[in-house]
């Protein structure tokens, strides 16, 4: 288990600063914050054995590319801003490039691309734990760190998982937020995003072991649906799910686009207020909800700052603070300092549940 000193909730973040940047729907969005100092040379390879020294100096003029899960999707938006943020307070350069679906391949040619460009480290969301492994280890083997964040690759593809929160937190707690709504009773659906997500299938399972237990004898997972983070499919999804199971007691949404999609879907049915509704969602995303009854809590962390986490994390990398070994500590800027855990695992904090009482202290 990962720790991080000092650590502070997301209501605690004095001067959260709105972001509002959009990614269009074409399949690159660059996003670069340009510095006056000289670019940094390549990274170390990655199977270097130098020690890690976590008093070095970033090095400046870093070059580090986000590649989230696809670059129309908000919430990578506002983290990958967070991560760009970040590379500037450090004297880097930053920039989100990628595709609009998020099919099991479709980041692998951009992972090609950031290599012909001698990156010094790639922040990758992957779609796909395995698929983007090979060109993962072709950038290793050049020089350039790898981060995955929010969705992890599998292990010999990156050097630092940075992770939101504990899976098992988030799976456990969604499920006892919807099981509080329902009085532990009652059908209930999962709204997933794509069948191969790592993170998605991780809290799924213990969403799963959670729904075991004898608490919760008198609920039943009857379908797991998939709207591959895609608005119109999300939706369309939820609608299949009542239509199969009229009488749904709820869903689960492990997703931005699935909970909002679903939530659009719900406030205009008759099941408003009937069929519950919770998961991983935006504050700005899913306040109208709230507010109208569709949704009653829902969870998430904040999402720029995984981002700036994420990039500060490659930074350390690419300048020898860490080499992402179990034990090594590295700095990350405003939210201080961060202790690599087993796997190269580091975890930003537990997530924040929004309800009406607290809704609109947050604005992102």
């Amino acid at each position: 288990m990962t720790t991080r000193t000092p650590w502070r909730p997301v209501a605690l973040l004095a001067g959260l600063v709105l972001l509002t940047s959009a990614c269009g729907g074409t399949t690159k969005s660059d996003v670069q914050q340009q510095q006056s100092s000289a670019p940094a040379g390549s990274a170390s390879s990655a199977a270097s054995s130098a020690a890690a020294d976590p008093n070095a100096p970033l090095k400046q003029g870093l070059k580090i590319a986000f590649l989230p899960k696809q670059v129309n999707n908000p919430y990578f938006t506002i983290a990958d801003k967070g991560g760009v943020d970040a590379a500037g307070e450090f004297g880097g350069e930053g920039k989100e490039v990628g595709p609009s679906d998020a099919s099991a391949s479709s980041q692998v040619s951009y992972i090609n691309t950031l290599i012909q460009q001698k990156q010094d480290a790639i922040v990758i969301s992957a779609n796909d734990p395995n698929a983007v492994v090979p060109a993962l280890k072709q950038a290793r083997a050049a020089g350039i760190k790898v981060v995955s964040y929010d969705s992890d690759t599998a292990p010999e593809g990156r050097d630092i998982f940075v992770n939101q929160a504990s899976a098992e937190d988030l799976g456990r707690t969604e499920v006892q937020l919807l099981a509080k709504q329902l009085g532990n009773k009652g059908k209930i659906a999962i709204l997933s995003a794509t069948p191969n997500a790592t993170n998605q299938n991780t809290w799924i399972e213990f969403m799963k072991d959670e729904l075991s237990k004898p608490e919760y004898k008198d609920m039943e997972l009857v379908k797991v649906a998939y709207g591959n983070d895609d608005d119109q499919k999300s939706f369309t999804e939820t609608q299949g799910l009542l239509r199969s199971y009229p009488d749904l007691a709820g869903i689960i949404s492990p997703t931005t686009v699935g909970i909002a999609a679903a939530a659009r879907y719900l406030s205009d049915s008759p099941y408003k207020g009937k069929v519950k509704l919770t998961g991983l969602g935006t504050p700005n995303q899913l306040r109208k909800f709230v507010k109208d009854g569709t949704i009653e809590a829902f969870e998430l962390w904040n999402p720029a700052d995984l981002g700036y986490l994420a990039s500060y994390a490659a930074a350390a990398l690419a300048s020898g603070q860490t080499t992402g070994a179990e034990g090594e500590t590295f700095k990350a800027g405003k939210l201080g300092t961060y202790t690599v855990g087993a796997k190269g695992e580091v975890l930003l904090g537990k997530p924040t549940v929004f309800d009406k009482s607290n809704i609109d202290d947050f604005d992102f």
